[in-house]
């Protein structure tokens, strides 16, 4: 797997993730949506990770500085 995210793109997810873990937590998102969201919240912290995102692929996405 090559890398296709950058820092800044990587600290913009984990933070999304973190915000929704929040809002969870505080019973702010709650029932489906609560579930859904916490979810694309772990994607969203794994992809940051491994610095891989499979979405970026189609579309020619490549937020990494170093090629």
């Amino acid at each position: 797997m090559k890398k296709n995210m950058g820092t800044i793109d990587k600290v913009i997810r984990v933070l999304a993730a973190v915000i929704i873990a929040i809002l969870y937590l505080t019973n702010v998102l709650t029932g489906t949506l609560g579930i859904v969201l916490l979810i694309v919240a772990v994607i969203l912290v794994l992809t940051s990770l491994v610095a891989f995102c499979p979405l970026y692929l189609p579309f020619g996405i490549n937020t990494d500085k170093k090629k």
